[in-house]
């Protein structure tokens, strides 16, 4: 059926909504494709569903493509699954939790990786009945304390989670090829622009990670990109290039006073020394227990990327309150020497490499240390990529160095391994008749996130201008405003559609035809056919929304044209 705008529950509007920020949040609301119900809950309306729709169709088609089976998984889940995993805590305030009448606790599910390994395990038996890859379009729940960006960072988001199960390493890896060759398909298809970068596992564990990253302003995640090679990784898996450490006979270690200096910037101004020649030393508490962080003193600790190379272990800062039993730590003037592996674990930077001396707190009020030295002074327990990223840092490939961009995460792929199998005793009877533990992939796209991904990287000054694939329709057909216009409009329309093509029509009666473009220009079809001044000659305008370009032609002309 032609889809009429006069029948249509479509209001778009002239000004931006007044809590948007962004691009797409601003369009999306402006264009009629969503609503706020609340915050971080959206509804979509008619358009906008049609654009979800279309997402999720083709990562249907290619999710088909590669053998994977959809089912849909329930979004009220029981508590008992994700106790024996261990997120029902690891989750925190991000879970929805709440009670039956009976008092039975569940949580709205914000990832299903449990439901599916115990999905698994009642079904499949025997290596014969693996491997198997499953999939859902579900409707997922995180309590988002700032729920923000329109429907980029929701309460609810609409994802596809994929899941395979092998009885060995070797079909992991070929189900992890699968999918990542199926992503790249399916963001090709839907014309979005991204990298594939590498990350970090975290909490989700396992031994190969890598996002899909849209390039956007508007981005919350951070990657580097190599401007010589092919190098790319998300800001909290790049490793450190630590440049050779020249033999040197470093000088014993010399105490300084140094008075009202509890910084590395007043410390670096007293002794007039550049701050990348002191070593910071941050305190965190990791599962409650102290800390020390080391980096060089012009860098700063990421503490998201501390976090996700420490868990599933909580990762907080120390507070005044934790100096107040250890007159040990003295707060500013900490430092590794005679410390570190007593008072507290010691955790470096790559940069702190063995031989290199630094000036560092002395452990003693208003007092620093001069030539303290690594691995003469001090031993670091562990090395761990833990300091932001900054424009220019080395590329861990070949040296050049690194530009820094935004973009928006829109899919994900872990290789699991058996973190949940060996929670969930996932196991199937092998080919020489023993119990095999079976491992686990994880793949996860963001259908909504896309559609907002793809306003932003699309979009122009004009409003929303999208890619065919995934369009309301393929052309929007502007009735100009007199009843010969509209007839006109009408009958090309219904001949389109008799031609399977998806069309929209503005035949919306006692509306300027300036507010008809405008609104066509704003809603984003690809192609706007306008029935105008030359209606009644049997001539129409075909305008390319992307590039602009105009042209008229006979009706049949056009017909032909986009019947093709």
């Amino acid at each position: 059926m032609v889809q009429r705008m006069s029948r249509m529950m479509l209001k778009t509007l002239r000004d931006d909504p007044a809590d948007a920020e962004t691009l797409s949040h601003k369009l999306l609301v402006r264009a009629g494709y969503v609503r706020r119900a609340s915050a971080g809950i959206w509804t979509w309306l008619p358009l906008g569903k049609k654009v979800l729709e279309n997402v999720s169709r083709v990562v249907r088609e290619e999710m088909d493509a590669i053998g994977a089976q959809e089912v849909l998984l329930p979004a009220l889940l029981p508590k008992e699954p994700y106790e024996t995993s261990g997120r029902w805590e690891e989750y925190g305030d991000l879970l929805f939790r709440l009670k039956d009448r009976k008092g039975a606790e569940y949580l709205l599910g914000p990832t299903h990786e449990e439901i599916f390994t115990l999905t698994v395990k009642d079904q499949c038996t025997s290596y014969k009945d693996l491997p198997v890859v499953l999939y859902q379009i579900q409707t997922k729940y995180r309590d988002e304390a700032r729920p923000r960006s329109g429907v980029l960072r929701g309460r609810e988001f609409l994802m596809k989670d994929s899941y395979s199960f092998d009885t060995d390493d070797e079909g992991l890896a070929e189900a992890y090829r699968l999918h990542r060759e199926a992503y790249t398909r399916i963001f090709e298809r839907i014309g979005l622009d991204y990298r594939i970068v590498s990350a970090v596992s975290g909490a989700m564990g396992g031994s190969a990670s890598e996002e899909f990253l849209a390039p956007a302003a508007a981005g919350e995640d951070t990657f580097v990109d190599c401007p010589a090679c092919d190098y790319a990784a998300n800001t909290e898996a790049v490793t450190t290039v630590v440049p050779p450490v020249e033999p040197a006979d470093h000088p014993a270690v010399e105490e300084l006073d140094t008075p009202d200096t509890p910084t590395i910037e007043t410390l670096a101004e007293f002794l007039g020394v550049p701050a990348s020649a002191t070593l910071k030393n941050l305190l965190v508490k990791v599962d409650g227990k102290i800390t020390a962080v080391g980096v060089p003193g012009d860098r700063e600790v990421d503490l998201g990327k501390l976090g996700e190379h420490l868990a599933p272990a909580a990762v907080e800062l120390v507070t005044a309150e934790d100096f107040t039993d250890r007159p040990d730590l003295v707060r500013g003037y900490v430092g590794p020497q005679g410390m570190a592996g007593s008072a507290f674990r010691y955790i470096a930077d790559p940069r702190v490499a063995a031989n290199t001396g630094w000036i560092t707190g002395a452990n003693k009020e208003g007092t620093h240390a001069r030539n303290v030295v690594c691995g003469r002074d001090f031993e670091v327990d562990e090395y761990l990529d833990v300091v932001v990223v900054e424009p220019g840092d080395p590329c861990p490939k070949c040296g050049t160095g690194l530009q820094i961009d935004r973009a928006i995460e829109i899919g994900h792929i872990f290789q699991l391994g058996r973190k949940y199998a060996d929670a969930f005793q996932l196991d199937v009877l092998g080919r020489e008749g023993k119990p095999v533990r079976v491992t686990m992939g994880s793949y996860g796209i963001g259908v909504s996130r896309a559609v907002a991904a793809l306003a932003e990287q699309t979009a122009d000054d004009k409003g929303l201008c999208w890619p065919a694939e995934i369009a309301p329709a393929d052309v929007h057909i502007v009735a100009a405003g007199k009843a010969k216009q509209t007839e006109l409009a009408l009958e090309v329309a219904e001949k389109l559609h008799s031609a399977g093509v998806r069309v929209l029509v503005d035949d919306r009666a006692g509306v300027s035809p300036g507010v008809k473009f405008t609104d066509a220009e704003l809603i984003g079809v690809p192609t706007i056919l306008v029935a105008g001044r030359r209606a009644g000659e049997g001539v129409v305008e075909l305008k390319d929304r992307r590039t602009g370009e105009r042209e008229e032609l006979t009706v049949d002309e056009a017909l032909a044209r986009l019947s093709g």
